[in-house]
């Protein structure tokens, strides 16, 4: 029975000193819940003002970048129309320079033109000349050459004429001689001998014939001639 009295006497005394223990413990789940809370308060309102002070450093921070960019803006702006002017000034001399070109390209072009129009001009003038002097050489070699044909023509109706005082020389002998038939009849005919004998006619009234003319047809470089009774 002690034994069992001693037990639960330290039963009771462990109960109370768990007890004891857990309320300990509850108290120091507090005061760390507490400490806790004002931590996660302190670290709440530490973390606001690190996010108020990293928004404000980041607000400062995008100014001055905006202010950057600003002035970075302003500065290439400012070279660019620098630059634009400068290519501007170079354009304008370069269309002043060309301008110039073309004007020297156009007057010696008209200078160049007037050249070629005087050696045209010169030409023609020799071109004229020669064919001047040509005209007169070739109307000189013409009258030169009608003169000789002239001349020809002349000559060959002299000896024409001549040729026809004799034919009608001949004709007027043949008139003047009778011809014996009755010889011709039984004789052949040599006219190799003919040729250079003259015919004489019988004085027949019914042989009688008118005397031939002959009469000078064309003349162009060849005579022809025709017998008209």
């Amino acid at each position: 029975m002690a034994e069992n009295a001693d037990l639960l006497a330290l039963l009771a005394e462990m109960k109370k000193s768990m007890e004891k223990g857990q309320e300990e413990m509850r108290k120091g789940q507090e005061e760390m819940k507490d400490r806790m809370e004002k931590g996660q308060a302190e670290m709440k309102d530490r973390m606001e003002k690190g996010q108020a002070e990293m928004k404000d450093r980041m607000e400062k921070g995008q100014q001055e970048m905006r202010k950057g960019q600003q002035e970075m803006k302003n500065q290439i702006q400012s070279h660019v129309e620098s630059k634009v002017g400068e290519i501007k000034d170079h354009v304008n001399s370069c269309i002043e320079k060309i301008e110039e070109d073309v004007q020297s390209v156009k007057r010696e072009i008209g200078e160049v033109k007037g050249e070629v129009e005087r050696k045209i001009e010169e030409v023609k003038d020799k071109v004229q000349s020669k064919i001047e002097e040509v005209e007169d050489k070739v109307q000189g070699k013409i009258e030169e050459v009608e003169d000789k044909v002239q001349g020809k023509i002349e000559e060959v109706k002299e000896k024409v004429q001549v040729k026809i005082g004799d034919l009608e020389k001949r004709l007027s002998e043949l008139e003047d001689r009778p011809i014996n038939f009755s010889e011709l009849e039984d004789r052949p005919i040599n006219f190799s001998e003919l040729e250079d004998r003259p015919i004489n006619f019988p004085a027949n009234p019914d042989l009688t014939y008118s005397r031939p003319t002959i009469k000078s047809l064309t003349f162009d470089g060849q005579t022809s001639w025709t017998v008209f009774k």
